[in-house]
């Protein structure tokens, strides 16, 4: 019988080149090339720390003692095959036990992942509790788009059961990386390979967090351009957006559409007279939502000590006529066409014409070229902007810095 070790490096091996071979109808080749573009502030203080690499990644790594990885070409695959083989089996494992016992965990730890990866690349940042051990100094967490995140707990116990494991081996970055993979394959998504040998941030960024990431009422022009800044074209944009086709869309993201859209007192008017009904119906006007303007277009879930469970879900946007498939397929894309986005941000996708096209053919079939590319761009975001070698840290508790 061959193993699932054996079963996961052919389907990781397989994986690229099937992807390789995906195109969406909506968009031609020659317009599917990756460009990459600079990123802003994307300088990091580093912290050298002795750990034991393998012998392939000493000679390499100090190449880029300074520089940060946006391709994650410094990682590799089973990067921790000497160190902690059973690495990424303790992490399945609790992710597994975590998921059946809290569903809605997959969505939160999916958004978890965009949050840190998009501020400053995939560090483990956003994790921490202080910034290089200054605890006066605002971070991640604390930045407005961030306030609504969930998860951190759960990041905390795959850690806890890591570190038994392998003490001071695995990076709080790996596991969230790998978690979020795991996550998303329960949730019934795609799945694709992770590379490893990330290394943890010893420092936060607070204003990089409010100033760049997305928002759930931005125009489609300013979503290209922050995906565009961090080298997403925008087909790969488009299939990062449908992720927000699993879980709960909270009520405090969409009230402002409903009943102030943009300071006017009145409802956005794009939105079709039935399907406002609806929102309305499952969120009842609030005066007391936060504006739109203060909230991220990743994280749409509520806030983790909130006991409201008003909300919507992508799959609730669509006619009651419609089939409702599995969870993670083409709902999202269906909804969009329909003008039955519950954002404006992921219903702008529809007036912009390269993403509508991207759009339509997304909801054009049974969910495989958008779960091809989704598998794709997921791994392209899971190796952006990376520490590896000597940089950074590996951190012993994700929210505290070594030596904080």
């Amino acid at each position: 019988m061959v193993s699932w070790l054996n079963v996961w490096i052919m389907v990781a091996l397989l994986v690229p080149v099937l992807l390789s071979l995906t195109n969406p109808r909506g968009e031609s080749q020659t317009q599917t090339q990756t460009q990459t573009h600079p990123k802003p502030h994307s300088q990091k203080q580093t912290q050298t720390q002795t750990l034991h690499l393998p012998p392939s990644l000493i000679s390499s790594s100090n190449l880029f003692f300074n520089e940060r990885i946006r391709d994650g070409s410094n990682l590799d695959y089973d990067f921790y095959r000497d160190t902690c083989p059973q690495a990424e089996d303790t992490i399945r494992s609790a992710v597994t036990r975590i998921f059946f016992d809290h569903r809605d965990s997959a969505p939160a730890i999916l958004r978890l992942f965009f949050h840190d990866c998009f501020i400053q690349g995939c560090d483990a940042s956003l994790l921490l509790d202080d910034s290089n051990g200054n605890k006066n100094h605002s971070i991640e967490k604390q930045a407005i788009p961030n306030q609504t995140l969930r998860g951190f707990d759960k990041i905390d116990l795959i850690k806890e059961e890591v570190e038994q494991a392998c003490p001071g081996v695995v990076s709080c970055a790996d596991i969230l990386a790998v978690a979020a993979r795991d996550f998303v394959l329960l949730a019934g998504g795609p799945f694709y390979p992770v590379l490893t040998g990330r290394r943890d941030s010893n420092q936060s960024f607070y204003d990089e967090a409010n100033d760049q990431i997305p928002r759930p009422d931005d125009n489609v022009n300013r979503t290209l351009r922050l995906f565009s800044l961090r080298g997403f074209n925008e087909r790969e944009t488009v299939s990062l957006l449908g992720g927000h086709n699993i879980g709960k869309i909270s009520c405090e993201f969409i009230q402002q559409r409903l009943y102030n859209f943009q300071g006017t007192g009145q409802p956005d008017p794009t939105i079709p007279v039935d399907f406002l009904g609806q929102m309305r119906l499952n969120c009842p006007e609030n005066n007391n939502t936060s504006s739109t303007n203060e909230v991220s277009a990743f994280e749409v879930s509520q806030k983790e000590n909130s006991h409201s469970k008003a909300g919507m879900s992508y799959m609730q946007a669509l006619s009651s006529s419609m089939s409702s498939g599995a969870a993670f397929d083409t709902h999202y894309f269906q909804s969009l066409l329909k003008g039955r986005g519950l954002l404006y941000a992921d219903q702008q996708l529809m007036s912009h014409v390269k993403t509508a096209r991207l759009v339509s053919a997304y909801a054009s079939d049974d969910g495989s070229t958008f779960r091809m590319d989704f598998a794709r761009v997921m791994l392209k975001m899971s190796n952006l902007d990376v520490l590896t070698g000597l940089q950074g840290q590996v951190r012993l508790n994700c929210s505290q810095a070594l030596g904080s």
